[in-house]
């Protein structure tokens, strides 16, 4: 049998899994909840293959719900519970969502929901408090008798994730069983030179679970090795740090923006990460000086690591190498890399090129888009990933800068023609570009530049509300420049590079 959801099969009944909201939930009492919850859905009627979005904060109900669905052969959608109702609604109609499972911090967005968009939606699953009529509740499903886990292959779609991926604007990465059990294995390979994984290990679980890196290499890689999960809903530095004293957390994953905010707060103890034996920064390039500043101030070293939801998502890390600090050092075992030039040619060492990936970890495609998939998958299986690279002497590769014009924000991916298309829909707006600027915080912010319609005038933060209601907060723009003209190349594409 291969199933995703069996990741948690094996641990001890008395072992602790999950700490949500003040609550330990063992393995045991994880097992028997999933099994009902399995055979909850199923009575709904719903069938191997159709999509589940679940709209949850990092909490147990995530959890339950995204093991439920996983092993019921359903395909789970990880979507962000505290985005606008047009952009969830657009997503859910995208993959054809059959169910939806709704946190308490989505409630009004899924009473926004356009119904009407939506004719593959059957039902909308309501938790705690939260549940409204028309929906079903968790508790209720909860009650139905348990069920086995659906035997997959490793082919079966097991995650749609939403993207901006390497060619455009958001899609849906299919992601299989194997593709994420694969990139669980690799992960553990690479922990071994830095003490391996731990029964006993406790995770911060403070990376949203709708991201790649929150979903499989926090949640997925701790529920694998028996570990147990701190589950934060909404990050906050000095409780955050709180948190770590008080359930003793050793291991720690996240972006750069989470380890740059716990560099800078000036009240945290010198000892507040004592109990951390593993450090790792991902989603986005770390800044040199956050890491030396947080290994001088808590004496903790960060470990590096890259990778893409496109690749499951790990590609390379600093595991138990000697790379240099700003390098994501190298391939983990079975990972194929190549650094190549405009004409797929591999480049010499110290020249830069697009990195390209080939694994087992490597996503099929975006869901219904094959003209994107092909874009970014050769016939031989490699992965462009449009992140510009280069390889030292020594073997270490170092990010150099994005082939595309994405933006990474507190490690989101931000897509600048989808942050235009909502600003050109205001009145006021004749023409806009949008392009990412440095931010000591989020890493990048987005920044527009816009030209105003004749006749017309608009404030800036008019704009930046108009973006908020239709999209999620970290892809609107923080500073909108009015400008009289957008600098223009020969072929008429509006030159970023420039506004810049």
């Amino acid at each position: 049998m291969l199933n995703l959801a069996e990741i948690i099969q094996t641990h001890p009944d008395s072992a602790p899994a999950l700490i949500s909201r003040r609550q330990t939930t063992t393995y045991g009492t994880l097992r028997d909840q999933v099994a009902h919850l399995r055979g909850g859905l199923r009575e709904l009627g719903l069938q191997p293959g159709d999509r589940v979005g679940i709209l949850c904060a990092n909490n147990w109900y995530f959890v339950v719900s995204y093991l439920a669905s996983l092993g019921a052969g359903l395909v789970a959608v990880p979507m962000n519970p505290r985005a606008p109702s047009p952009e969830l609604t657009h997503q859910l109609a995208h993959v054809g969502a059959k169910a939806v499972v709704a946190g308490p911090s989505a409630r009004s967005a899924v009473g926004g929901l356009d119904r009407d968009a939506l004719p593959d939606l059957s039902v909308i699953i309501g938790t705690g408090h939260e549940v409204s009529d028309g929906m079903v509740h968790l508790d209720d499903l909860l009650a139905a008798d348990p069920a086995p886990i659906l035997e997959r292959s490793a082919d079966d779609l097991a995650v749609l994730m939403f993207t901006s991926g390497t060619a455009g604007a958001p899609k849906a990465a299919m992601l299989s069983h194997g593709n994420l059990l694969w990139n669980l294995r690799q992960g553990e390979g690479a922990a071994a030179s830095n003490g391996g994984s731990r029964s006993d290990d406790v995770y911060l679980g403070v990376i949203p679970f709708f991201h790649i890196f929150g979903l499989n290499v926090v949640l997925g890689f701790a529920l694998s090795t028996g570990a147990s999960v701190v589950l934060i809903e909404r990050f906050d530095p000095s409780s955050a740090l709180e948190a770590v004293k008080v359930h003793g957390v050793t291991v720690v994953m996240g972006p750069p923006t989470m380890w740059a905010a716990w560099a800078n707060l000036p009240d945290a103890e010198p000892d507040a990460l004592r109990t951390v034996r593993l450090a790792v920064s991902g989603a986005a390039k770390l800044p040199k000086d956050v890491a030396l500043l947080i290994e001088d101030r808590f004496g903790v070293e960060i470990v590096e690591g890259y990778g893409l939801t496109e690749t499951s998502p790990l590609v390379a890390s600093t595991f138990g190498t000697a790379a240099p600090t700003g390098s994501i050092g190298v391939p983990v075992p079975g990972v194929e890399m190549r650094i190549v030039d405009s004409d797929g040619n591999d480049v010499l060492v110290g020249d830069t090129g697009e990195i390209w990936v080939r694994s087992p970890g490597v996503f099929k495609g975006y869901w219904n888009d094959p003209e994107a998939t092909s874009a970014v998958l050769t016939e031989d299986g490699w992965l462009k990933t449009g992140d510009l690279g280069v390889v030292n002497d020594e073997g270490y590769v170092f990010l150099v800068d994005r082939k595309k014009d994405l933006i990474i924000v507190s490690g989101f991916n931000v897509y600048p023609t989808e942050v235009e298309d909502v600003l050109i829909e205001h009145p006021a707006v004749e023409a806009v570009a949008v392009v990412g600027v440095p931010h000591p915080h989020t890493g990048e912010a987005v920044k527009a530049y816009v030209v105003v319609a004749p006749g017309q005038s608009v404030e800036e933060d008019e704009l930046i509300e108009f973006c908020a209601e239709r999209i999620a907060r970290y892809k609107c723009p923080t500073k909108i420049m009015f400008v009289e003209q957008l600098p223009h190349g020969i072929g008429g594409k509006v030159l970023r590079r420039a506004l810049r």
